[in-house]
């Protein structure tokens, strides 16, 4: 049961981001013209419900302890490296917090990191194309060891250097969709075209940043998530210990 809550939430985004996608069917509808203003609504309503889900979910306060406190740090570690051409610790510390505590607090980290950061690089319509880029960044790193158990450095190098191009291209969604003139598929392809050399620095340094802080950053937060864990004795051992004190007091 626990195992199905964890899959429900990255299942839930991978939906929303398939809607985003299938919008692009409705752009006849909107004459060409409005599907940049679909897709952000799409993103902002996306980013609402999930803020809400886990508002609802059961979460501990030492969870949401552990979420604002590393979320603050990867806002923190991207700011120094604002001037650098799209070198973002950033990501590499919400890949690292979504494999280490889950696809839920991948994402709130990946979401918080992105708001927090901004309030020092500038707030703008990017914010939410960000949010949820980062979002995802973390909960399909939360999705790892479910779909790898035996997930080493060789595969999370990888798939950090991987999200330095699947971030640039959710971006460049937006991108195209707000400057770019007419929305078609040469527009489309130039954007992107336009990125990679960009994407592929994200993508380096994604993966030099795992190769020398990724293992010992992961063994730290797993030995402090171990300590976070909260474990139910059977209800026979409870009962007996309730006695005991009972007789004691």
């Amino acid at each position: 049961m626990l195992a199905c809550r964890k899959i429900l939430f990255p299942l839930a985004l991978m939906l929303i981001l398939g809607l985003l996608l299938a919008s692009i069917k409705i752009n006849a509808l909107l004459w060409g013209q409005g599907w940049g203003l679909l897709a952000s609504v799409i993103i902002i309503i996306a980013l609402a419900l999930l803020y809400w889900g886990f508002e609802q979910g059961r979460v501990s306060t030492r969870e949401v302890a552990v979420i604002a406190m590393l979320g603050t740090i990867a806002a923190v570690s991207r700011v120094p490296f604002a001037g650098l051409p799209n070198i973002q610790p950033a990501t590499f510390m919400v890949i690292i917090a979504g494999f280490v505590f889950g696809p839920r607090a991948g994402f709130m980290v990946g979401s918080t990191a992105a708001l927090v950061s901004n309030f020092f690089l500038g707030q703008g319509p990017w914010t939410p194309w960000q949010m949820f880029a980062w979002g995802l960044a973390g909960t399909t790193a939360g999705m790892m060891p479910f779909i790898f158990p035996r997930t080493g450095a060789r595969v999370m190098t990888a798939f950090c250097f991987l999200w330095g191009y699947l971030f640039g291209w959710i971006m460049n969604l937006w991108t195209w969709t707000g400057f770019i003139y007419p929305l078609n598929w040469q527009s489309f392809m130039a954007t992107y075209a336009a990125s990679f050399g960009l994407d592929t620095l994200h993508a380096l340094s994604n993966a030099a940043f795992y190769l020398i802080f990724g293992p010992s950053f992961v063994k730290i937060l797993q030995r402090y998530r171990r300590k976070l864990a909260v474990t139910l004795l059977p209800a026979e051992i409870r009962e007996k210990a309730s006695s005991m004190t009972g007789m004691l007091f």
